[in-house]
């Protein structure tokens, strides 16, 4: 269980999430067309997870945004967004938004995912969402980054993944 903080009050997830040096757990997400997007599926790339609440709130939204931008920009290296939100609504987001470089994944039906990988608030005023986090999974699947953002309401460390992506180039 860890403990973080929206807008100051601590909440808690209802596990831990994977550290580097782990092997990331496989995970069946729900794509914007139903279909499903699997960590399996992407083995022999890097693999950026941007885990966050809602793409309804700003600071979800703008990691979307930044990590369309930044990290889609690395030579074989997948971006996935993955929230609770529907994947109609993940998939207006990106279209309205014109974001064509990332992968979004839809948890709402995979609560084995919030569990595997430590990101399920377990209380305060965001229950039942996921925490913000950001993952990097490498070629082989295991995790070379890994970010719990302690202040939900707060943007994940850009610099910091970008950084890891840069170093473990192959």
């Amino acid at each position: 269980m860890e403990t973080l903080y929206f807008k100051g009050t601590p909440c808690h997830t209802g596990g831990n999430v994977p550290v580097a040096g782990e092997t990331a757990p496989d995970f069946t997400l729900t794509a914007a067309d139903l279909s499903e997007v699997k960590l399996s599926d992407y083995r022999g790339k890097r693999v950026v997870l941007n885990i966050f609440p809602s793409l309804d709130t700003a600071v979800c939204a703008a990691s979307v945004r930044r990590f369309n931008k930044e990290a889609a920009d690395f030579d074989n290296t997948v971006v996935i967004c993955i929230s609770m939100d529907l994947p109609f609504a993940m998939s207006r987001f990106c279209t309205t938004e014109g974001l064509q470089r990332v992968v979004t994944a839809s948890a709402f039906r995979s609560p084995a995912f919030a569990k595997d990988y430590g990101v399920e608030l377990v209380d305060g005023p965001l229950k039942g969402l996921l925490a913000r986090a950001v993952l990097i999974v490498d070629e082989d699947g295991k995790v070379v980054y890994s970010d719990l953002v302690n202040e939900i309401t707060n943007e994940p460390d850009y610099a910091g993944a970008v950084y890891v992506l840069k170093r473990d180039v192959k």
